[in-house]
C-alpha cells in the first residue's frame, strides 16, 4: 500500500503541453472500444493476444475494476491519454509494478490509437508520467520494454529521455509468442532540476 497521503483520494489529472492524463471512467467504454477497435491491426502485433471478448462491455467492466484494485493496492496507476486540443481519448499509459523500499522503481507501458500516432502525444504523456513518478511518488528508476522491431516505440522512448540498457531474451508473450525486448530506463538523475537523493 502507498504511504503517501494523495493515494487516499482521487489522483488529479496530470497535464502536459498537448495531453491530459486521467483515470479511466466507466462511461469511457464506447470511446475506448471504438478507438481500440479501429486501431486493432496497428496494436495487435505489440500487445498480448486479444481475447475474443476484448472489446465487450463486460470485459471493460472487469478492466475498470482491475484498474481500481491495482490503484487501491498501490501496485499500478492506469491512465487515459486525452488530447487537449480535441478532448478526444487518444491512448493509454500505465505505471505498473510500483515498488518502494530499496528498489523505488516502476515499469511504464502504453498504447496509442493509430490515427493519433506520430503527433508527439505519447512523448508528452511519458514525460508527464515520469515527472509524476519521480517528484510525487519519489521513485528513482522507471523502466520500459520494447520489441526490437517496434521502431516507433523506440523513437518515442528515446525522445522521452529513456536509455537502452540491454536485451531481455524471450521476455514477454506478445500476440501469442515469446518476444525479445530491449530494456529502456530513465532514472531521476537523468532529469534536470530533480532531486538526487531518495
Amino acid at each position: 500500500m502507498f504511504a503517501l497521503p494523495f493515494f487516499r483520494r482521487d489522483l488529479p489529472a496530470l497535464k502536459g503541453e498537448k495531453i491530459t492524463l486521467r483515470f479511466p471512467l466507466a462511461n469511457d467504454y464506447r470511446e475506448w472500444a471504438a478507438l481500440r477497435g479501429s486501431s486493432r491491426a496497428f496494436l495487435e502485433r505489440w500487445e498480448p493476444r486479444w481475447m475474443p471478448d476484448e472489446l465487450d462491455r463486460t470485459a471493460w467492466r472487469h478492466r475498470i475494476g482491475r484498474y481500481r484494485e491495482d490503484y487501491a493496492q498501490g501496485s499500478a496507476i492506469a491512465l487515459f491519454i486525452v488530447e487537449k486540443a480535441s478532448g478526444k481519448l487518444v491512448g493509454g499509459i500505465t505505471l505498473g509494478n510500483i515498488r518502494h523500499g530499496v528498489c523505488q522503481s516502476a515499469h511504464i507501458g502504453y498504447w496509442m490509437g493509430e490515427r493519433y500516432a506520430g503527433r508527439g502525444l505519447m512523448t508528452d504523456a511519458l514525460n508527464v508520467l515520469v515527472r509524476f513518478a519521480f517528484d510525487t511518488l519519489k521513485l528513482h528508476r522507471i523502466e520500459a520494454a520494447c520489441i526490437p522491431d517496434n521502431a516507433r516505440s523506440i523513437r518515442v522512448l528515446e525522445k522521452a529521455g529513456f536509455q537502452r540498457e540491454g536485451l531481455l531474451r524471450s521476455y514477454l508473450r506478445i500476440n501469442g509468442s515469446w518476444q525479445d525486448h530491449y530494456l529502456y530506463a530513465r532514472i531521476v538523475d537523468d532529469l534536470p532540476g530533480t532531486r538526487t537523493k531518495g
